[in-house]
């Protein structure tokens, strides 16, 4: 279940509200007059979701140039590089 602040509590409980962001690695919904305004998150919890799209986004690279018939590399063929990189 998320949680809903109101901005006067994001102004009088900013300390609050940063213990529920930390805890519990959710971001907190921000309402002003009544509707949805901010979201507030700790800083880890916004650099893993800036991470996680980073990966979907070079996985969706990935598929396109699959799809496109580029960038294979047999199996045996990549196995080699990794071996030669790990010494």
């Amino acid at each position: 279940m998320p949680t809903i602040r109101s901005i006067s509590d994001l102004r009088n409980r900013a300390d609050e509200i940063s213990r529920i962001c930390h805890a519990t690695a959710e971001p907190v919904f921000i309402t002003k007059n009544g509707r949805e305004d901010l979201v507030v998150m700790s800083q880890a919890a916004y650099e893993q979701d800036q991470a996680r799209l980073e990966l979907y986004s070079k996985l969706d690279e990935a598929e396109a140039e699959s799809e496109a018939g580029r960038g294979a590399v047999a199996h045996e063929e990549l196995m080699a590089r990794l071996k030669s990189k790990l010494g």
